[in-house]
């Protein structure tokens, strides 16, 4: 299997983007990505909240996609702002819920839209993307 690559794009938002395997252990790589690109851009302060929220993005992915690969792409839209994006090939959208106390799952969107500015999702004819927007200090 060939490994990942992580490569900054030459134009447009300076981004990171990788495609991994559908599997959780794909959580770690996609910390990884969001803290080496918050460091690149200085935005230390960032890269926790973004490594957090990115690891519940994957989870979701993991649990409800399709197909066998995922996408992580980490983005700077503006100078103090990091964009953590999951694009995967189902087209069920995510939910917001309020789980019961005794429920061992259903807090992560909770979690994301705790610690980003802003949250939400883009659908394709392929699937979706599913994006959270942290602030940050330079």
């Amino acid at each position: 299997m060939p490994q990942p690559t992580t490569r900054a794009r030459p134009t447009g938002h300076p981004g990171y983007s990788e495609t991994l395997p559908r599997a959780p252990k794909s959580a770690a790589t996609a910390r990884r990505l969001v803290r080496t690109a918050c460091a690149a851009w200085g935005l230390h302060g960032t890269a926790e909240s973004g490594a957090l929220v990115v690891s519940e993005l994957v989870a979701n992915a993991v649990r409800h996609a399709r197909r066998q690969s995922i996408r992580v792409v980490v983005e700077r839209t503006a100078p103090r702002t990091v964009r953590v994006a999951v694009a995967d090939f189902s087209r069920m959208l995510p939910k917001l819920c309020t789980p019961k106390d005794d429920e061992e799952g259903g807090r992560g969107l909770a979690l994301v839209a705790e610690l980003a500015a802003d949250w939400g999702t883009k659908e394709r004819p392929w699937g979706k993307i599913v994006w959270a927007d942290l602030e940050g200090r330079v």
